[in-house]
């Protein structure tokens, strides 16, 4: 009578080893993770202090009278709240005038940049015209030239039109240097649009405008959005086209009346201060109200 064996060899129990041997790497990893985000976060902190003492400054300063500042230096908290520096700045510049001028120029740039953009960049990126690498190159350029080596050709230009000292003339300029760097930044993105999405469009009887207005720009709206604010704060705070563009004083913008201000010798640093702050916060307030937008436009691409 045959005996039945059990030949099978012994499992030896690694797991316990083998967890023992991982788990001080996994402690260390973590130590060196956690190290790194702290020192990001300091560095992090450092940049945000440094950024927010000039906001501090100005917003101390400018609830300051010129004797308190006079005593107290620029760091110290105003003793009482005065807004004499507010008030004479609103009323020497006409900031509701300017504020409305900055606010119609940004406005209508961005609008028209994008529009012109996404013209552009279809035609570039989807609809491949020949020497596509070479226009776009030259929208690059048009970014790269310096404002310096444009006013004296688009001074006489406007000047020979009778658009001089007319805020169509800066609406115009910026809204061609604008649409330069929208065209650029849009053709690289349609250039790697889905094509079966646009053949599929095709086949369900689409014409090209309706591809473009019913198809692309639903699905680039993140991008589009983001542009647009960044085309609205970038046109508000330009200040040399304005300046030499808008000499009269019931055309100027914002930037353009705060400079123009500090000539002034009445002028004294609560004052300054205070127009600083009237020209931060419209652009603070856009800002704060289109952070979702900007937030998901900049994230749109992350995940597919």
């Amino acid at each position: 009578m045959a005996t039945v064996t059990n030949d099978r060899p012994a499992v030896l129990p690694t797991g316990p080893k083998t967890q023992g041997g991982a788990a001080p790497a996994l402690a260390k990893q973590k130590t060196k993770r956690r190290a790194s985000d702290w020192v990001l976060l300091v560095v992090a902190i450092l940049i945000g202090v440094a950024i927010a003492i000039p906001f501090y400054l100005i917003l101390v300063n400018s609830f300051k009278s010129p004797a308190d500042y006079a005593s107290g230096g620029p760091l110290q908290w105003p003793a009482a709240l005065n807004f004499d520096g507010i008030v004479n700045f609103w009323n020497r510049v006409s900031f509701p005038q300017k504020l409305w001028n900055s606010f119609f120029i940004s406005g209508l740039v961005a609008i028209f940049a994008v529009v012109i953009s996404v013209l552009n960049a279809y035609a570039i990126g989807i609809g491949r015209v020949r020497g596509r690498t070479w226009i776009v190159v030259l929208f690059l350029l048009a970014n790269v030239l310096p404002q310096e080596a444009l006013l004296y050709p688009l001074y006489n230009m406007f000047k020979q039109v009778g658009l001089y000292d007319n805020v169509w003339s800066v609406i115009i300029i910026f809204t061609v240097i604008q649409s330069a760097f929208g065209t650029y930044l849009l053709s690289s993105v349609y250039g790697t649009f889905p094509r079966e999405i646009l053949e599929a469009a095709a086949l369900d009887g689409a014409s090209r405008w309706q591809i473009l207005w019913r198809v692309i720009v639903p699905i680039s709206r993140p991008t589009l959005a983001v542009i647009v604010i960044f085309f609205f704060i970038w046109t508000w705070n330009e200040f040399l086209i304005p300046l030499t563009f808008l000499v009269s004083n019931a055309n100027q913008t914002v930037p353009v009346a705060i400079a123009v201000l500090q000539g002034d010798r009445l002028m004294d640093v609560t004052t300054t201060s205070a127009s600083a702050l009237l020209g931060l916060i419209p652009t603070l307030v856009f800002f704060l109200i289109f952070q979702r937008t900007l937030t998901r436009g900049i994230t749109a691409g992350a995940v597919k």
